[in-house]
This record gives C-alpha cells, sequence and structure tokens, in this order.
C-alpha cells in the first residue's frame, strides 16, 4: 500500500497572479467615480444658479439651525417674499410658471384669496371689540343698569352699537337733541373704546313714526333725528373718541324703523353707532359716479361705444 502511494506523481498547482496593465478594468472603476463626482458637481452648480435668493437663505438657516426647523413642522424655504431675487435663470420654469413662495400681484384669484383674508381679520377684531364692549356694559354697574337699552350686533357694514328708548326712560329731552345725563355716561363710556381700532364710524339719528307737531314744511322728524345725531357725535369726543373717526353722521327719521310693526314703539327711537368695515367705508367715500362695466361684456362695450345708446355723459 505504501509503495503505491509512493509511486504516485506529486501534482503542484502554481497559480499566477498577473496584473491586467492596460487591458486590466480598475481604471475603470475610478474613472465612473470621477464621472459620477463632476456629475454631481455640475448638479449642484445648476441648483444654486437656478434658485431664488429666498431660497439659498432658507438652505443656509436650514442648516444653521435643523432643529429649530425640524421642531417647527419642517421648512420654509422659499417662503420669503422679498422682492430682490438672487440666482440665475430658472431652466426649469416655463414661461407662465411661478416658483413655490412667489406672489403674483396681478392674479385675480391671488386678489381675491387676499380680500378673503383681510375681511376676515377685520370681522375677528370687530368680534373682539363687540365682546369687550359686552363685558364692560357688565362690569360696569353705571352700564349694566342700560344693558336692555344697548344693543350690539354684527351687520354687513361693521359692528352696530344701538342706544335705543325705553317707555319711562328715553334718551333725549321730549322733542329735543338734548341728552339726558345717563345717556352721556353711556356715549362717553363707548368713545373710550372706539378708540382701540382705527374704523371709521357712522352715526345715524332715528325717531318713531309720530309726526312732528310743525309738520313736515318746519322743524319736523328728520331735522331731529340729524341733531340728535350730532349732539351724539359731539359727546363721543367729550369722552375722548378721535375727532377723525367720525366719517358721516346722519338723520333718517322714521324711515328705518326697528319694530316695523309698531312705528310708535319707543324702541324705534335711538342712535345707531357703526364701527364700519373697509367695504363700508369705501361704498361712502368713493365717487358715486363712476360706473364699472366690463368691458369684455360685448353689450355693454357696444352701449359705451355708442353715442346714441348712452343715458348719461
Amino acid at each position: 500500500m505504501a509503495d503505491d502511494l509512493s509511486q504516485r506523481p506529486i501534482v503542484i498547482k502554481r497559480i499566477k497572479k498577473v496584473a491586467g496593465g492596460h487591458h486590466g478594468g480598475a481604471w475603470k472603476i475610478a474613472y465612473a467615480d470621477f464621472v459620477t463626482a463632476m456629475m454631481a458637481f455640475f448638479l449642484l452648480m445648476w441648483l444654486l444658479g437656478s434658485s431664488t435668493q429666498s431660497q439659498l437663505e432658507g438652505i443656509s438657516e436650514y442648516f444653521k439651525t435643523p432643529l429649530k426647523i425640524a421642531l417647527t413642522g419642517g421648512s420654509t424655504i422659499g417662503d420669503s417674499n422679498s422682492v430682490i431675487k438672487g440666482g440665475g435663470t430658472d431652466l426649469t420654469r416655463q414661461h407662465g410658471q411661478v416658483k413655490k413662495g412667489e406672489i403674483i400681484i396681478d392674479d385675480p384669484a391671488n386678489q381675491k384669496a387676499q380680500k378673503i383674508i383681510k375681511e376676515r381679520a377685520e370681522l375677528i377684531k370687530l368680534e373682539g371689540l363687540k365682546k369687550k364692549i359686552e363685558e364692560a356694559i357688565e362690569a360696569n354697574p353705571s352700564l349694566k343698569k342700560f344693558a336692555n337699552q344697548l344693543l350690539l350686533d354684527i351687520t354687513s357694514d361693521g359692528l352696530r352699537i344701538q342706544i335705543v328708548d325705553e317707555q319711562n326712560r328715553p334718551m333725549f329731552a321730549l322733542g329735543k337733541a338734548e341728552l339726558q345725563p345717563y345717556t352721556k355716561t353711556i356715549l362717553r363710556e363707548i368713545a373710550k373704546m372706539l378708540n382701540e381700532v382705527e374704523n371709521k364710524i357712522s352715526l345715524s339719528g332715528h325717531t318713531d313714526g309720530k309726526p312732528f307737531p310743525s309738520g313736515d314744511k318746519g322743524y319736523s322728524n328728520w331735522e331731529l333725528s340729524a341733531d340728535r345725531a350730532n349732539a351724539s357725535r359731539r359727546e363721543l369726543i367729550v369722552g375722548g373718541m378721535d375727532t377723525n373717526k367720525v366719517l358721516q353722521v346722519i338723520g333718517l327719521s322714521s324711515a328705518v324703523l326697528f319694530d316695523k310693526n309698531s312705528p310708535l314703539n319707543p324702541i324705534n327711537r335711538r342712535i345707531s353707532i357703526v364701527v364700519m368695515n373697509e367695504r363700508a367705508e369705501k361704498s361712502i367715500t368713493m365717487d358715486k359716479h363712476t360706473l364699472d362695466i366690463d368691458m369684455q361684456d360685448e353689450p355693454n362695450k357696444e352701449l359705451l361705444q355708442n353715442p346714441e345708446n348712452r343715458a348719461y355723459k
């Protein structure tokens, strides 16, 4: 058995390692890494060139305080509305496109959205004033006993504060524009709170349906209601209200009754103070003679272009 083993040829397998040299593949891996790095570099330069200044500042701020950005619910990159833009031309943007975060002032949809937001904020402000006046009435003993004569509500024109007569507690002397002492107290307390908002106010005087003894040809309910509104304006100013806040003082006689079913009801005799919203202010201050017509409407366009069809000049 041993002899058989000794007679077997011994085979030695030698593996010769030869470098690939010019025909190897190692250099290809290095070249691929180099090309990838160059592509990433040029992509970075392109992104920087097409980004706005606000986006660049947002990126910078993100890396300065990443924890703060994470805690506040994400990045605010590109949300700045600065009119100074940086960077080059955005190659990804086609004609008519805008970047996220940019605001187009002339966009009708954007203008409508801004108007809605503004009106909502104004409404919240007036509701806050209403609540504050109600709390002041409740907390002030001199006003609380007149709570039934103070009516507050929000209308399409703004916050309306109405001071109404009661059967045995009129605001003015009978048939005169002379304020009762407690009416002065009410107006002076209200005056202090009207200065807390920049809105203008409108004052209107109202009477009941009982005709004035002298008739409409002499001193009538029209003059009386206007005089009472002016007397209320003067008392508000005495109470500290800014004189520039008054935009309108009118007398409406019994034309706008509070209780339409009972013209002689004392509640119809009242002073109405309206803290006007912007729309109501514009309806008073704008030129009433301007006519806003859509010129793209063909019938209207023809009406204006043909002098024979015009009913005005």
